[in-house]
């Protein structure tokens, strides 16, 4: 192995020994093939002791769970190996790259927790050293200048069975190929005109390595380089040379990138740099999810979300909307391990961490999401008393706040039937049911809407010796419900999420869009929260009590009109599905 050509940060890597001495204690990420493979590396000093990764993400588009998997392994690895990782990004497609995908992604590596230090770098970084290395492949006999069109390179591209044809191109002189690649980079043909390919072999077994395009004509302008370039490298090219030039070791890539990786030995090999050693892991699949990014640009284009942040979308950012906490994703990139093949995880798994990681760290409120008014026939009226509340029992850190009671409040609509089934310990007429750190109560009549029978209002009785916390009050009563009081009432408007789509595998489906969930958001507006929520903060984390755990929206919320996104609800079936198979 030769030595990195490129400095790649200010930052030393340490002793690869006392690195590792000191790294992070080891998780369920640590115990996989790829660090078996370092682990190996270290033992033969394949790389001087150092292990150097590479986040590449194209900046055209937002971020994904998939892409944090990937960040969680990259970083991860470098941190626990005393290593560095780079964050790059691979923009060598002008056409579909905004700054805005940049400055997304750079968020939201931050927030997941990582850091790149000095070492931000762009494929763009390297244009001129790019287009200088595929001249020498030119000049080695390696590289030609094709005229045939996209569909003709295709059609003699061959199949699986069949061995492909030689371009009538190919064996053009050097000098000749030298003279069209110097003049498709001025500029003197149009877009889709000439390629420049490399000469491989064209009866390989591996269509990757049949004489694959390089650089193709593209007038667009860069985000970066403006109109400086008219011909732009393949991602094929620049990945293999960007991790050489940068001194990457182990460069991690998905599954579908394995029959691709002759091809990053060949470039690498052929020019005689520096080699960093490409590995392919699985990439992740999420039930009820697609992960394509061009499919969930079609998504954001046809208005079908409002945006790459919609709380159902399952872009970090959309996640982070919804009120995800970046430990929640990082636990869940661990649960999930790192494999060598394809499988597909439970959506449950991801909602299950969230649940496990706020359960002790929020406060646990009361909010009515479907109002009924009930009133207190004999509760004094105009009192109001002040109730002593914990925010979270199980965590008592967290402290206390003082909940008004009064004669009238409001409970949730489902808690009420007037003919109840069997087995319904929630209020009805006669049956008694007690209120949340409050009273028992008994229901005594109700009024209905003469023309659609509606209930208006429940009215009920409370026992004033069965107040929660007194020495009175250890009567029981199967039912508990949660309240708010009518004159002090926060409104709110409460979006609650389900999938997207209604299929386990959308992409299966012939038209993924044919699946999707026309149920996913249910927007409730007239909501009414306890008095302890007015003025809630844009992304704070609460527990609605029986109702699921839910995040203040950091968009459309403001001090004057709160808006609440249900995170997950209550019931856990991946924790049933785990306690199950015990």
């Amino acid at each position: 192995m030769g030595t990195p050509k490129r400095e790649t940060g200010k930052a030393k890597q340490k002793d690869a020994g006392q690195a590792r001495e000191t790294a992070a204690e080891p998780s369920a990420l640590e115990a996989n093939f790829i660090q078996n493979i370092i682990n190996e590396d270290f033992k033969t000093n394949k790389y001087n002791g150092r292990v150097h990764t590479r986040f590449p993400p194209e900046p055209n588009g937002y971020l994904h769970i998939g892409h944090a998997k990937s960040i969680c392994l990259n970083f991860g690895l470098a941190a626990r190996n005393g290593g560095l990782c780079n964050l790059r990004f691979d923009d060598t497609n002008p056409a579909r790259e905004e700054v805005e995908y940049v400055d997304s992604i750079k968020e939201d590596v931050r927030w997941l927790g990582f850091d790149w230090g000095d070492r931000m770098f762009y494929a763009s970084d390297y244009f001129d050293r790019l287009y200088d290395f595929a001249v020498e492949l030119i000049k080695k006999g390696k590289a030609y200048v094709c005229d045939l069109s996209a569909e003709e390179i295709k059609e003699y591209r061959g199949t699986l069975t069949e061995p492909g044809k030689e371009s009538p191109y190919r064996n053009r002189s050097v000098e000749e190929n030298l003279d069209l690649f110097e003049r498709m980079k001025n500029g003197e043909f149009p877009d889709g005109k000439r390629v420049l390919r490399a000469k491989i072999d064209m009866s390989s077994p591996n269509l990757n390595m049949r004489d694959p395009v390089i650089y193709r004509i593209l007038r667009a302008t860069h985000h970066r380089t403006g109109d400086k370039w008219l011909i732009y490298p393949m991602y094929d090219y620049a990945h293999p040379v960007s991790d050489s030039l940068e001194g990457i070791t182990h460069s991690i890539c998905t599954l579908e990138f394995e029959d691709h990786r002759p091809l990053y030995d060949w470039f690498l090999d052929t020019l005689g740099i520096y080699r960093s050693q490409q590995i392919e892991f699985a990439r992740l699949n999420l039930t009820y999810t697609v992960m394509s990014k061009r499919k969930l640009r079609m998504l954001v284009e046809e208005g079908i979300v409002s945006g790459w942040d919609d709380p159902r979308m399952p872009t970090i950012s959309g996640l982070r909307r919804r009120g995800y906490t970046p430990e929640a994703i990082r636990d869940f990139c661990e649960r999930i391990g790192v494999a060598k093949s394809n499988s597909i995880v439970d959506i449950a798994m991801l909602e299950h961490c969230i649940r496990d990681d706020l359960n002790l760290r929020v406060p646990r409120v009361m909010a009515v999401l479907r109002p009924l008014k009930l009133i207190i026939d004999n509760y004094p009226e105009g009192q109001v008393e002040e109730l002593e509340a914990e925010y979270n029992p199980e965590n008592p850190a967290l402290g206390s706040r003082k909940l008004p009671f009064t004669r009238e409040l409001y409970i949730e609509q489902e808690d009420f039937c007037e003919n109840p089934p069997k087995k319904y310990f929630r209020l009805s007429p006669g049956q008694e049911v007690r209120l949340k750190n409050a009273y028992i109560i008994r229901c005594q009549g109700l009024v209905k809407d003469e023309k659609t029978g509606e209930v208006l209002e429940v009215h009920c009785s409370y026992d004033p010796e069965t107040r929660s916390g007194s020495a009175a009050s250890s009567r029981k009563v199967k039912g508990t419900l949660h309240w708010v009081s009518a004159s002090h009432a926060v409104p709110a408007e409460v979006r609650l999420y389900e999938h997207l789509f209604l299929k386990e595998n959308p992409d299966e489906e012939k038209d993924f869009k044919s699946c999707l969930n026309p149920d996913s958001l249910t927007r409730l507006t007239s909501c009414l929260l306890e008095r302890s929520l007015a003025g809630a903060e844009p992304g704070s984390r609460f527990q609605f009590l029986r109702n699921g755990y839910f995040c203040v929206d950091t968009v459309d919320s403001t001090k004057s009109r709160l808006v609440f996104n249900r995170i997950v609800p209550l019931k856990d079936t991946w924790a049933k599905i785990q306690k199950a198979n015990k």
